[in-house]
């Protein structure tokens, strides 16, 4: 007589491809409140969405961690990137002056990212996407070099416009090794990501831009979202712990 069995619940909280579990879902939703109270000026409440959205990213990532058969020194570098990306929201949502402290902040972040996307694939195997990345933020830097008074400040953001050019390179080289829609989701919002530094910039050090929040905070949480759903690779067929590469 056959054993009847059922298969094991299946966690709340996994991020299956092609599906937001709970977690993710309610990232998405502080991640709106954060975006929103920014917007309309609520300081108090955008203090305590803000944070929390990155917080949020951080338990999701450390969660399908623990699930995962497959955790490695991988889910450590997008950890990383998350935790120095937190340090860069506070940094640049504090009262005062911390735009350094912040930019330098996110530098780290990007750093951890271009690890994170050098994982199983070359160098910047695309060349072309390479010298795009770096002409778009050569570009970008020459409008808004007018408004960098401070050499300190010119320094920084020259290291910064390089750093983030290089990992929207490398997750760009990424998704053409790979061929999959999950890659080619990391390297849209590695696009992004840069696409809401760029609306900074320019509205820091060259015009100030209407709803600019709306612009820069949408921006970088949808590429935020992005890279963290999709760059996690799919566990091997029958589960087998993979270990680090």
């Amino acid at each position: 007589m056959k054993h009847l069995t059922k298969p094991p619940p299946e966690p709340v909280n996994a991020a299956l491809p092609g599906r937001l579990s709970r977690l993710e879902l309610l990232l998405m939703a502080v991640a709106a409140l954060a975006t929103v109270t920014s917007v309309l000026g609520l300081q108090t409440l955008h203090f305590i969405f803000k944070p929390l959205t990155m917080l949020l990213a951080i338990l999701l990532v450390a969660v399908r961690a623990r699930q995962s058969p497959t955790a490695s020194r991988f889910d450590t570098l997008l950890l990383a990137a998350l935790a120095a990306s937190l340090a860069g929201d506070v940094f640049l949502m504090l009262p005062g002056n911390y735009f350094i402290p912040g930019l330098a902040s996110f530098l780290v972040a990007h750093l951890f990212y271009i690890a994170l996307f050098r994982r199983g694939v070359p160098w910047f195997a695309s060349r072309r996407a390479l010298l795009g990345t770096l002409a778009v933020g050569s570009a970008m830097y020459l409008w808004v070099w007018s408004g960098l008074a401070d050499p300190v400040l010119k320094l920084a953001v020259a290291a910064y416009v390089s750093v983030i050019a290089l990992m929207v390179a490398q997750a760009i080289g990424r998704a053409v090794v790979q061929r999959d829609a999950a890659a080619s989701a990391v390297a849209l919002g590695a696009c992004i990501f840069m696409l809401s530094d760029a609306l900074i910039a320019i509205n820091r050090f060259v015009q100030p831009l209407p709803l600019v929040s709306l612009w820069v905070l949408t921006s970088y949480y949808l590429a935020q979202i992005l890279m963290v759903h999709n760059a996690r690779p799919p566990s091997p067929p029958g589960g087998a712990c993979s270990g680090t590469k």
